[in-house]
């Protein structure tokens, strides 16, 4: 994944030519730089944004996604960094990020492929703005920092004693510069990288414990259908390892539908998160966040 992080390889260099670049900041509404797309992906966004909601909005258009491949590092290989539109293959940040600026377009009552880049640049960069790589978001606890201050999205007040208090300390990417292709381009970088993880890091917040996840609706009635679920991870340098998006199950209990990289596709997961939790390792509880516009 990446903001939380997926672990870039050196199998990039090997990675398919990026598709083809498209119109300009001014033609496509982003404040700044160029899009990434096909023009398949772009006419997807625009058919999605006609179509009726029915339901749940961030569900509805999550929905539409089910089956898509599972696919990682969409976002890296661009230098200069670019705005990266792929609806053809997923992780389960670009699906979270997608679903979010499908959402916010459509709350917006516009079907506009500029206004879909603008959302979804505003999600996906520090301030909104995408100035090169050190500008995107990497790891989730700036993410989520970054968009709360903008209103993009807020965080779900979960029950004080179901709760356990949370302290990052990102220092994976500055740590592993080698594994990251930009960092391996710019070592130069890695340096601002690790600045970075410092400011962000230390005392923030609190989690849900992984046991209490396994509560009821009414227990959990906080928690509602569209919400961010964020996993918190005690990997050594990272902060959260996954992400997806809260469905409550017919059975009573929490669900994610999320990009898995179990099942290599989108998915609306048949186990439990509580369950899902159990047999993550390195899992220990969740942060949860509404769409705020």
């Amino acid at each position: 994944m990446r903001f939380f992080i997926f672990i870039i390889s050196a199998v990039l260099a090997a990675l398919p030519r990026p598709a083809q670049t498209v119109p300009t900041a001014a033609q496509t509404g982003t404040k700044s730089g160029r899009v990434v797309c096909t023009r398949a992906d772009s006419a997807e966004v625009v058919r999605l944004l006609r179509l009726p909601i029915q339901g749940n909005d961030v569900l509805f258009f999550a929905r539409q996604f089910l089956g898509r491949p599972y696919v990682a590092h969409t976002l890296e290989g661009h230098d200069p960094e670019r705005l990266v539109v792929n609806l053809r293959g997923l992780d389960c940040t670009t699906f979270v990020e997608t679903v979010y600026a499908l959402t916010l377009t459509k709350r917006q009552k516009s079907d506009s492929f500029s206004d879909f880049c603008h959302n979804l640049e505003s999600l996906r960069y520090r301030g909104g703005k995408m100035n090169g790589y050190l500008s995107r978001l990497h790891y989730f606890t700036w993410w989520m920092h970054d968009n709360t201050a903008r209103g993009n999205v807020a965080e779900v007040r979960l029950p004080e004693a179901l709760t356990a208090p949370l302290y990052v300390r990102n220092h994976y990417m500055s740590s592993h510069p080698q594994l990251y292709g930009m960092l391996r381009r710019h070592p130069e970088w890695t340096d601002s990288i690790a600045a970075l993880e410092r400011q962000a890091n230390g005392s923030d917040g609190s989690y849900l414990r992984e046991g209490a996840t396994a509560g009821s609706r009414r227990q959990l009635a906080a928690i509602h259908d569209g919400d961010l679920i964020a996993i918190v991870t005690t990997k050594d340098g990272l902060d959260y390892s996954h992400l997806g998006l809260a469905v409550w199950g017919k059975d009573g209990r929490l669900h994610m539908m999320h990009a898995s990289t179990i099942y290599k596709r989108v998915v609306e997961d048949r186990t439990d998160l509580f369950t899902y939790l159990k047999r993550q390792r390195q899992a220990v509880g969740i942060r949860v966040f509404r769409l705020a516009k």
